[in-house]
């Protein structure tokens, strides 16, 4: 199978793109750089896909960050980031750190990557379209997040269905287009433990929202990174890394 991940260099994603890899898929990564204040984590994503072997993408669509400007990640000026808040203030409601439509829009272009994959295989080197399915992986998790709606399992559902309907290897030669979620409804301590068990390369992972040389350690993402390697009773490698 043919699967594109959408990699960030964040824990999730870096899971997400070990656990696709050690099933056996050709895989090929693709990170956005859409204008987000912690771009630092795009050169996470470099290091986490080379240490893994797969192509990297790198999309540049820092438009985005002006279309998508009511939020503390793309108008860093505009809006505080949220400190130090429980888990239960962060389930409260949908957090100024939401960037409107990003999911469907990363994988938008996510889709488009895979398509033009298995249109070339198809057209281009004469593949069976039977033989073929393709697959975007992505790293969302509806369990302890910080109440995204783009990270719910009937979003992606939704979505599976719509890349379908309007692509062409979908509609034209019936080839499958998935979304797979596979940590979607793991707590993050689980997944600490699986990424441990896939062997991924955490120790370039980033997932600050601050940017910066170092985690804040404030920001929503840094406290439920925090929780989730202290529940699996797990080391950070990457605090021990810079």
């Amino acid at each position: 199978m043919q699967a594109v991940v959408l990699l960030s260099g964040g824990l999730d994603s870096t899971t997400v793109a070990t656990h696709a890899v050690r099933e056996g898929h050709e895989v090929r990564a693709i990170s956005v750089a859409y204008g987000q204040r912690h771009d630092r984590e795009l050169q996470s994503a470099r290091k986490v896909a080379e240490a893994l072997g797969i192509p990297l993408l790198e999309a540049d669509a820092s438009f985005y960050a002006k279309v998508a400007a009511y939020s503390a990640l793309t108008s860093k000026d505009a809006f505080d980031l949220p400190a130090d808040r429980s888990t239960g203030d962060m389930a409260k409601d949908v957090p100024i750190t939401y960037v409107p439509l990003r999911n469907t829009f990363f994988v938008t272009v996510a889709a488009a990557a895979l398509e033009s994959w298995l249109l070339s295989l198809i057209e281009q080197e004469g593949r069976d379209p039977k033989t073929l399915s393709g697959a975007i992986y992505v790293g969302a998790n509806a369990i302890d997040y910080s109440g995204y709606p783009d990270c719910r399992p009937e979003f992606y559902q939704a979505l599976e269905r719509v890349l379908h309907l309007g692509s062409k290897v979908g509609s034209a030669y019936g080839v499958p287009l998935r979304i797979e979620a596979p940590i979607i409804r793991m707590s993050k301590a689980d997944i600490v433990r699986h990424a441990v068990e896939l062997g991924a390369p955490l120790e370039y992972t980033w997932s600050c929202y601050a940017g910066g040389e170092r985690p804040c350690g404030s920001c929503d993402s840094c406290l439920l990174r925090a929780a989730g390697f202290a529940e699996a009773g797990v080391a950070d490698p990457a605090l021990a890394t810079g």
